[in-house]
């Protein structure tokens, strides 16, 4: 069989089998060709359709049982092939972890401006997972030092084999905490966090994709407010007078403005899609104190 043929054998499964596509992809198209061209080893650039690369007797075994498990269990794609993509890098990637999909990476490729007064020296990741917020930051920022923070020790650990594959241990350090609280006397310039913000009535009616995903990184109490306001009320306390937070909250944006409607949050918008990312200074943390209590 040729590529070709298979990549539209593969569409056709994945189309009737009414499949959900949040991960990094978006149709079934999508989630075709990074499955078939992530196991072949083959690279993004080359069209299919302009291919006449023959599969073998035992790649076209392989994909098979990678496309039944996408059917059949609702697997998503980069669990099954162990990869994900995320600001134009590959990161390993399992169920320790939630699979990268935040548009901060927009936020990171335009290096967070105009948001930042200088260029950032130190910088944590927050509820860091699979840890490549932080290290796309330390990609970013050749001279930066950066933290990622978890309290999933299981996390770190993928985290510390992403640190390997990009060369950063050098300038990137893994530490188990919850949230701030081993975190005593450390300050940063950019705090940067894709924490936990789903209710647990709203994880339930998610697709089955979702339940995939380990539990911990999405759920959080108070209808998904609790751990976002938990960063909010501790997070000035670790920032430089100059410094900001980036704190995604996903559909949560709704509930946290009208929570806090006297804190001017500034929502971010995306080009490439993508909602529910606030930025807000030091400065202002400190002047609404009160209101985050």
């Amino acid at each position: 069989m040729l590529l070709k043929e298979y990549v539209e054998f593969t569409v056709s499964e994945f189309s009737e089998a009414d499949l959900h596509y949040g991960h990094g992809t978006g149709t079934a198209l999508d989630d075709a060709v990074y499955l078939i061209y992530v196991t072949l080893g083959l690279e993004f650039d080359q069209d299919f359709r302009e291919s006449n690369r023959t599969l073998s007797e035992s790649e076209i075994s392989l994909l098979n049982q990678r496309v039944e498990q996408r059917v059949s269990e609702r697997r998503p794609v980069a669990y099954i092939v162990g990869e994900a993509w995320f600001c134009g890098q590959p990161y390993t990637i399992d169920e320790r972890a939630l699979i990268p999909r935040s548009p901060i990476a927009e936020l990171i490729q335009q290096r967070f401006a105009p948001l930042l007064q200088s260029t950032p020296g130190r910088i944590l990741d927050l509820c860091c997972g699979s840890g490549c917020i932080g290290i796309a930051c330390a990609l970013e920022f050749e001279a930066a030092k950066v933290d990622l923070v978890d309290l999933s020790s299981k996390c770190l650990e993928l985290a510390k084999i992403n640190m390997r594959r990009h060369g950063t241990f050098d300038r990137v350090r893994a530490v188990r905490s919850d949230l701030f609280s081993n975190l005593s006397g450390q300050r940063y310039d950019l705090v940067v966090s894709n924490p936990p913000y789903v209710s647990e009535q709203e994880v339930d009616s998610l697709p089955e994709e979702f339940r995939h995903e380990p539990r911990m990184g999405l759920v959080s109490g108070e209808e998904g407010l609790a751990i976002p306001l938990k960063i909010l009320r501790e997070c000035q306390a670790h920032l430089h007078p100059d410094g900001v937070l980036i704190l995604e909250v996903g559909y949560s944006e709704g509930a946290l403005a009208e929570r806090l409607p006297e804190v001017p949050f500034l929502w971010l918008e995306f080009a490439e899609g993508g909602e529910g990312v606030l930025a807000i200074t030091a400065k202002d943390l400190e002047r609404y104190r009160d209101h985050l209590i």
